[in-house]
């Protein structure tokens, strides 16, 4: 008899799957792909020898996980590197706004609106040990209603509004955009702003952080700890229906309401069949992986220190960007979003090259070939980018989804970050199902996207409380 099943191997649903194990139960794990990892894995997807990320590879909330932090993921072969700088954002002038690990020397090279900085992001890395709880988990009432009150006030609003009211220089307002446009979302919608403060934060309480060997580092330290807690993940093993599980008492799903229809549809009640029926998915993503024969040649030395780059220009250019993507449209100068790992992790590729990640947004589904108006925007700032490159896979909407069936459409987030979804997600159940002992753990759920296990920690903490009542 198996107390637990767990269908889907990402960080969210091998984080519910330890949460069980510690509690004493038998859990095994099915994964329908061969390797372990969801959205957190890596593979060679260009050259023997270069190993790429295929969907998550920069984690601002790896290191900050409340959950993942009382785990020995060190002594489990999790290595964590901070490249020099979190984060740079090259504009057409040759110069770059960077984002140091410090607070005040990222301020202090704002100029006029270093004191805004630090009012707004400064103040969220601040007040973080009261906010991480309320930012990452689910609605509650808070406990430290005046932390969150002031972070709240400035969170809902639209982040181009934010910006423009906020900061003077266009160069900073462009460097707020672009962290805010990680959203998925048009930067006149609320809670915009709240994605560049959460995020903007973490680059001064656990920085911007890529693991040593790519992201299927952090899923082998989850797998390797769950299995010394006599837990056990199968590959190779796509579950169709929940009909044919193993006997249960508490079945997870880490799966996005799409797939989960797809395998318990037919033993959900119809009401709650057509509230996941209305679940609302955001765009998706054209994406990029790059086996270089040198490091991108920034015109900017500063993105060169950095372990992401943000490349679109100003907040307007930003904006455009995302509202076209959010609309059906496809921009001709898309915001893209560039990681480079092998600057600070050699370890993935031959002694002197290089791999690099990119996307950017588009409307899902999109069949539309980004590869030159993404390879076009990096050369706007890295001129002879193209004249390094040894190898590309590319990644359309559709191949992402084929590779996760979670993200519908290309959507690497799992669900719009709408005002109604932010509440209730994916439905005002959050975690339950009306089916007694199945349980939703996935990004759909809160806290939402990110590479953290926070919600298949509060799915398997939601089934333990159940099962104990």
């Amino acid at each position: 008899m198996i107390d637990a099943v767990v269908v889907g191997s990402g960080p969210n649903g091998l984080s519910a799957a330890i949460v069980l194990a510690q509690a004493g139960c038998k859990v095994v794990v099915f994964e329908a792909n061969d390797t372990a990892g969801g959205g957190a894995r890596s593979a060679p997807l260009t050259l023997p020898g270069f190993i790429h990320d295929t969907c998550s590879a920069v984690h601002p909330f790896g290191i900050a996980s409340p959950f993942w932090r009382t785990l020995p993921l060190g002594s489990c072969g999790l290595e964590w590197i901070q490249p020099g700088a979190m984060l740079a954002h090259p504009l057409d002038d040759g110069d770059a706004v960077v984002v140091e690990r410090s607070l005040d020397a990222t301020a202090d090279a704002l100029g006029v609106d270093g004191v805004p900085y630090r009012r707004t992001i400064g103040a969220a890395a601040a007040a973080w040990p009261q906010l991480e709880r309320m930012v990452l988990g689910p609605f509650t009432l808070p406990r430290h209603p005046f932390a969150l009150g002031r972070f709240g006030w400035q969170a809902l609003r639209a982040a181009g509004a934010f910006a423009t009211g906020r900061f003077r220089n266009e160069r900073t307002r462009a460097l707020f955009a672009g962290i805010a446009a990680h959203s998925m979302r048009p930067l006149d919608r609320p809670l915009t702003a709240g994605v560049g403060l959460a995020l903007g934060a973490m680059c001064h309480v656990a920085g911007w952080p890529i693991p040593r060997g790519g992201a299927q580092a952090i899923t082998d330290a989850l797998v390797r700890h769950l299995r010394s807690l006599g837990g056990e993940v199968v590959t190779n093993h796509r579950v169709a229906t929940i009909d044919r599980l193993p006997p249960a008492t508490i079945v997870m799903c880490d799966l996005s309401p799409k797939p989960l229809l797809a395998i318990a549809g037919h033993r959900l009640p119809a009401s709650y069949r057509r509230q996941l029926e209305r679940y609302r998915y955001g765009p998706g993503v054209f994406k990029v992986d790059w086996a270089l024969a040198s490091p991108i040649p920034w015109r900017a030395d500063a993105c060169r220190r950095a372990g992401t780059v943000h490349v679109g220009g100003t907040l307007s250019e930003i904006a455009a960007s995302e509202q076209a993507a959010w609309e059906g449209r496809t921009a001709d100068r898309p915001f893209v979003l560039v990681s480079q790992p092998t600057l600070f992790d050699p370890s993935r590729a031959p002694a002197g090259k290089h791999v690099a990640w990119g996307y950017c947004h588009v409307p899902a589904g999109s069949t539309v070939d980004m590869l030159e108006r993404i390879e076009r925007q990096i050369e706007r700032v890295a001129p002879g980018f193209r004249d390094c490159v040894l190898a590309r896979s590319i990644r359309t909407p559709a191949d992402i989804e084929a590779d996760n069936a979670n993200l519908a459409g290309g959507d690497i987030g799992a669900g719009a970050l709408t005002l109604r979804q932010f509440f209730a997600r994916p439905t005002r159940r959050t975690y339950s199902t009306p089916l007694n002992g199945l349980y939703l753990c996935s990004a759909s759920t809160p806290p939402g996207v990110g590479v953290h296990g926070m919600c298949g920690y509060y799915a398997a903490v939601r089934a333990l409380t159940d099962l104990r009542r």
